[in-house]
């Protein structure tokens, strides 16, 4: 018997992928197709399942990859091929987002299908630029109308005299090409020509951009400042509260787009610092994670990991890789025995102590050399190591520790190679945007980063994790702008936030 599916229509929030709901987010984690807004944070694309078919219908002002009617005829037909949809749309589906006409399509198709809903960009936009839509000092009252209808009615259904002389705040968006249109015919109704007016642009993420001015002069202003869409638009009184409660545009790292250039599966944890700190991230792994050429060797090794007097790791991505892989050999974590375990960084230690093992060795200087000088202090001479590696690791640890006289085996736990998809169009928008910084944490994200063939941005920062990452720039031709004094995402991090602050 088949499996009857379902749509979600899911609200994704205004742009910050925090502000989607718990349940939206339960939503995307079980999709089997997930068809998503060119709005919706590339963030989200993480949350899938292994499998998930993402579709791009690419809604945005004047570029729909998919028409309206298309995107109604897709969800419907999977559906009714049994699986789990996920409509992801911005903000909330059912305020200007047309879900209704989605929701009434599957209604009529008889398929089942749930309505999630979303923070508006109409609350939210305003809000994360220190605009409260309702204040007691200045309203009790919020109107919400869209700038842009449909395009088949003989004439607007909006009355704006009827609006100017409606008390309390006015919301509006998709307006930003009649703006001017829009504020006249306020003005015409009988609205103080002097009344307050914002427009915030990519509200809620790190391109968040606001101006301000009055019903008269705005449009003049948006124009000068060639300022497009999307924007909501918030006019009234409660606009002057921006003075005392802009909070999110004064971030350390607010108005610098920086790209992260690690792994999808490691992006986040960094995307998600910077982007708490302000910062407008765009995600182009360069890299891919994936099984060494031989698996045999690598499943020999783990299984034979008990034997050895040092387990040592030289990257959180081996720890992962070799431990899912005990896990899936032994039940027990007793069986792994009493081998000491180093690792060259505190990352690759938290990878370790997540699998609720402690660390007994720890370099002061986060690279390959360093583990060597903090093995130097102990006595290893004929004992037995097995070093968990990369498959294009540097042989510094190797060589090294024979030097020390110890015996040691390589388990080669995975290779990097080039990382050949990119969903969200990254590549096409760093070169159109450019960039402020793009972030190298390995010497592989280098390499492959050049190899994208994509030009380096004009007047772009280039920030190195460590010396072995510093060098590999300097051989591409790119002068490192700063190099992080500790090795690890937090001193990255850190280094990110001095640069930004010169």
């Amino acid at each position: 018997m088949s499996t009857p599916g379902i749509c979600y229509l899911v609200g994704a929030g205004p742009g910050d992928p925090g502000l989607i709901t718990v349940r939206g987010r339960e939503c995307v984690e079980m999709a089997d197709v997930l068809v998503y807004d060119a709005l919706s944070s590339s963030q989200f694309l993480r949350w899938t399942k292994k499998g998930c078919e993402k579709i791009n219908v690419g809604k945005r002002a004047k570029d729909h990859t998919l028409s309206q009617e298309g995107i109604n005829a897709l969800i419907v037909e999977k559906t009714r091929e049994g699986k789990t949809v996920v409509r992801l749309k911005g903000g909330d589906p059912m305020i200007f987002g047309r879900g209704g006409e989605e929701a009434a399509e599957l209604a009529a198709a008889g398929v089942k299908f749930e309505i999630v809903p979303g923070i508006s960009s109409t609350i939210g936009g305003p809000a994360y630029a220190g605009i409260p839509v309702t204040h007691r000092d200045h309203c009790s009252q919020l109107t919400i109308f869209t700038g842009h209808e449909d395009p088949t009615k003989p004439e607007s259904s909006i009355d704006y005299a009827h609006l100017a002389k409606t008390p309390g705040t006015k919301v509006f968006v998709m307006g930003m090409a009649r703006l001017r249109e829009i504020t006249a015919s306020l003005i015409e109704g009988g609205a103080e020509a002097s009344t307050p007016i914002a427009l915030t642009r990519w509200a809620t993420t790190g391109s968040q951009k606001t101006i301000t001015g009055t019903l008269a002069d705005i449009a003049d202003i948006a124009e000068r400042a060639e300022f497009g869409s999307p924007a909501v638009a918030v006019i009234g009184g409660v606009v002057t509260e921006r003075e005392k409660i802009n909070w999110f545009e004064t971030k350390p790292l607010f108005g610098k787009r920086i790209v992260v250039t690690r792994t999808r599966e490691q992006a986040g944890g960094l995307s998600r610092e910077l982007s708490m700190l302000g910062a407008d991230v765009m995600e182009l792994p360069t890299i891919r994670i994936e099984y060494p050429d031989d698996k045999v060797g690598f499943a020999e090794g783990v299984t034979h990991s008990h034997e050895y007097d040092w387990l040592v790791f030289s990257s959180p991505n081996g720890v992962e890789r070799f431990f899912d892989a005990f896990f899936a050999t032994y039940e027990d974590a007793r069986s792994l025995g009493n081998p000491r375990i180093a690792v060259i960084g505190n990352g690759t230690a938290q990878k370790v102590k997540e699998y609720r093992f402690g660390v007994d060795l720890i370099p002061e200087k986060f690279v390959a050399e360093g583990l060597v000088e903090a093995f130097a202090n102990e006595s290893i001479e004929n004992l037995t190591v097995l070093w968990v590696r990369a498959e294009e690791a540097r042989d510094v640890i190797y060589d090294g520790l024979v030097a020390l006289g110890a015996i040691v085996d390589e388990c080669i736990a995975y290779k990097t190679v080039p990382e050949t998809e990119d969903p969200t169009g990254a590549a096409a928008r760093l070169t159109e945007e450019g960039a402020d910084l793009v972030t190298f944490t390995s010497a592989s994200t280098v390499e492959n980063f050049f190899k994208l063939g994509l030009p380096w941005p004009e007047g772009c920062a280039a920030g190195s994790i460590g010396p072995v990452t510093s060098e590999a720039l300097r051989k591409q031709g790119v002068e490192p702008t700063f190099e992080a004094p500790q090795h690890d995402i937090p001193g990255l991090v850190a280094a990110i936030r001095k640069w930004a602050g010169k």
